[in-house]
């Protein structure tokens, strides 16, 4: 049976975010999950509490440096301990360097990238107190860099760096740092869905998909986010894992023909 681990889900409140809290508490975690949007953190409580599941659903903004401490300083009271964290929180509007303000830009930098920085920075002192634990980046296949996402790729391809970094950097405190990428396309989350207007009927037409024949989904990111912070993955750390579709999302496999 697996240890239960205390786990904080930044940006676990909504789409993937929220099937990855639900999945982990599923798997016998006792999950701290946090979000900007009150209504999606109520409707995060409202389910698991149907479901019996161990979660506790908080409002806080990642790139905030004290919201996330008033998160970790919430989780270690409640349960006296941190076990892993997954940074899921981030945004990710189109654009082109030309269409894309500075606003935007600082924007999307300070969520993605900055917000990891900031939740890793006061989770990994619990972490290496404890003797080790688990940090779980969600990455992204415009990471290596995708046409008009510009600054989103741009972000991204910062968690990959700073993902890596971290790994080194706290190995001999046996704390492990990976990253998992949504891979093939076509997958419904809340970035996908800003950018078809909320009509979910317009993702997945198309896609790669993944092996199983379908998009990836939140319970397949569940899945693999409850096994690295689980005990079963304690000698995996600095790699990347896709989800769906190859290595950097695709390779070779081309969009399947209309019959």
């Amino acid at each position: 049976m697996t240890a239960s681990k205390v786990v904080i889900v930044a940006g676990g409140t909504s789409g993937i975010g929220r099937d990855m809290t639900l999945g982990l508490a599923e798997a016998g975690h006792r999950v701290v999950a946090f979000g900007i949007t009150a209504g999606a953190v109520a409707d995060t409580v409202a389910e698991a509490q149907d479901r019996g599941l161990s979660v506790d659903a908080l409002g806080g903004d990642v790139s905030d440096a004290k919201e996330v401490a008033a998160v970790v300083n919430f989780t270690t009271a409640k349960h006296g301990r941190i076990d892993a964290l997954v940074n899921n929180a981030a945004i990710g509007p189109l654009g082109t360097v030309l269409d894309t303000d500075e606003e935007l830009f600082d924007k999307i930098v300070a969520i993605n990238l900055k917000g990891t920085f900031l939740t890793s920075r006061a989770v990994l002192p619990h972490l290496i107190e404890a003797g080790g634990g688990s940090i779980v980046n969600i990455g992204s296949g415009s990471g290596w860099g995708k046409p008009n996402m510009a600054a989103y790729s741009a972000s991204k391809g910062g968690v990959f760096a700073l993902s890596a970094a971290m790994a080194y950097d706290f190995f001999h405190h046996r704390v492990r740092v990976n990253t998992v990428v949504p891979g093939g396309g076509g997958i419904v989350s809340g970035i996908s869905l800003d950018r078809v207007g909320g009509d979910a009927s317009k993702l997945g037409k198309g896609a790669p998909g993944s092996v199983a024949g379908r998009p990836v989904n939140g319970i397949d990111m569940a899945n693999t986010v409850a096994f690295l912070v689980s005990d079963a993955a304690e000698a995996i750390s600095g790699t990347v894992i896709d989800v769906g579709c190859f290595s950097h999302q695709g390779g070779p496999v081309t969009r399947k023909k209309d019959s």
